[in-house]
C-alpha cells in the first residue's frame, strides 16, 4: 500500500511495449528520428493549434528550462508560495535563468490569490535598474495542495499577467489529472485560458521518464533548443523519450490512467470521511488526498506496511497537535484492494 507519490509506481505496459518497439535497429539521433519529429503534429492535433514541442526527461528540467526561456536573469517569476518550482527544485529555475528571482504569492488551497497577485505586481518599480522586473507567472495544475484551478480562475490570473505583460507558464506535472477533473479540452485548459508554455507531465501518470515542454506560439521557443542541449536534456537516443510520449497519447492512455488515479483518490476519500475521528483537510479534486488523523491512528499507520507522507498543517498546531495531517497520492496503478487495505488499517 504505497501512497507516497504517483512517482512511486512503475510504467504502463503500453509504454513499455512502445519502448521495446523502438529498440530495434538504428535511427537518426538527437531527435532527428521519425518518432520525435512526429510529436509536433500529434501535440498540435491535441491542442488544436500549431505548437512547438520538446521532450525532456524530468519535470524539473521542463519547468526550469521553460521559465528560463521566458525570464531574463534580471527578471522575476511569480508563483504560489508552495509551488514546486519554489520549494522542491533545489534552485533549478534560478540556475537555468541565470539568477531570476522567484516571488511567492499566497492563496488558499495552493491557488494564487488574484487580488494578492495584482497587488504584488503593482508594487514593482517598472524600469528601475535597482529592482527585478516581473516577467513571468507560473501556475501549477493540479497544484501542490491537490487543488485544480477552474477555467475562470485560470483566465482571471492570466488576464492580470497580460495586463502587466507577463508570460504565463503552467507546471502540468499532473496535467492529465486536472484535465479529467475539469472535463474540458487540453486547449481550453491552456492557450485558450491564456497559457503560453506548458510543462506537460507524463512520468507521474505512467511514463518511465518523459515530459514535454509545449510552446503554444512556436516563435516563443526562441533559443529553447540551445538551452535544452546545454542542460543535458537533448538525449542522443531521443526516440526513447518520444516513444513514451507517443504511446502515452495513443488511444487516450493518458486520460484513462488519470481517470483511474482520480477515481481511486475519490474512493479513498469517501472511505476515510465516514470514519470517526477523521477530518478531511481539503476537498479531493484530482489524485491527492489530505486527511487529518488522530495522533494514535497516525502512529499506528507509521508502524504498518502503508507508505505515505506526513504533511504540515497549521490546523494541527493550532489545536495542540491532537491530529496529524498526511498526504495520500493515488496513481494509475493503485488498486481497489490498496484502498480497502488502507481503510482497514485506519479503522484498526
Amino acid at each position: 500500500m504505497i501512497f507516497t507519490s504517483d512517482n512511486a509506481f512503475g510504467v504502463s505496459p503500453e509504454i513499455l511495449d512502445a519502448l521495446a518497439r523502438v529498440n530495434g535497429g538504428g535511427v537518426s539521433s538527437y531527435g532527428a528520428d521519425d518518432t520525435t519529429k512526429g510529436l509536433t503534429q500529434k501535440f498540435s492535433d491535441l491542442f488544436e493549434r500549431e505548437v512547438a514541442v520538446f521532450p525532456v526527461a524530468t519535470g524539473t528540467a521542463a519547468n526550469a528550462l521553460a521559465l528560463a526561456t521566458l525570464t531574463p536573469p534580471y527578471g522575476a517569476i511569480l508563483c504560489h508560495d508552495v509551488a514546486h518550482v519554489n520549494v522542491d527544485e533545489c534552485g533549478a529555475p534560478e540556475m537555468f535563468t541565470g539568477g531570476a528571482k522567484l516571488i511567492g504569492i499566497g492563496g488558499a488551497g495552493g491557488k494564487i490569490d488574484p487580488d494578492r497577485f495584482f497587488a504584488r505586481l503593482q508594487g514593482f518599480r517598472a524600469g528601475d535598474v535597482h529592482s527585478v522586473q516581473p516577467r513571468s507567472l507560473t501556475i501549477t495544475q493540479s497544484n501542490e495542495d491537490g487543488g485544480v484551478y477552474s477555467l475562470d480562475e485560470l483566465t482571471r490570473l492570466t488576464a492580470i499577467a497580460r495586463e502587466f505583460k507577463l508570460a504565463v507558464h503552467m507546471d502540468g506535472a499532473r496535467f492529465a489529472n486536472a484535465l479529467v477533473a475539469l472535463g474540458c479540452s487540453p486547449a481550453e485548459m491552456t492557450w485558450k485560458s491564456g497559457v503560453d508554455v506548458l510543462s506537460f507531465g507524463a512520468t507521474k501518470n505512467g511514463a518511465m521518464a518523459a515530459e514535454a515542454v509545449v510552446f503554444f506560439d512556436p516563435a516563443m521557443a526562441r533559443d529553447f533548443e540551445f538551452r535544452r542541449k546545454r542542460a543535458g536534456h537533448l538525449f542522443s537516443k531521443m526516440r526513447f523519450l518520444s516513444a513514451q510520449l507517443e504511446a502515452y497519447l495513443a488511444d487516450d492512455l493518458w486520460l484513462r490512467n488519470a481517470r483511474h488515479a482520480n477515481a481511486m483518490a475519490t474512493r479513498l476519500g469517501d472511505g476515510l470521511s465516514v470514519i470517526d475521528g477523521i477530518v478531511m483537510a481539503s476537498a479531493i479534486e484530482a489524485n491527492e488526498v489530505f486527511v487529518r488523523l488522530p495522533v494514535a491512528v497516525f502512529k499506528r499507520l507509521l508502524a504498518s506496511e502503508a507508505k505515505f507522507h506526513p504533511w504540515p498543517n497549521v490546523a494541527d498546531a493550532a489545536e495542540g497537535h491532537k491530529h496529524q495531517t498526511i498526504r495520500l497520492v493515488t496513481s494509475f496503478a493503485t488498486t481497489a484492494d490498496d484502498v480497502a487495505g488502507f481503510l482497514e488499517l485506519v479503522n484498526g
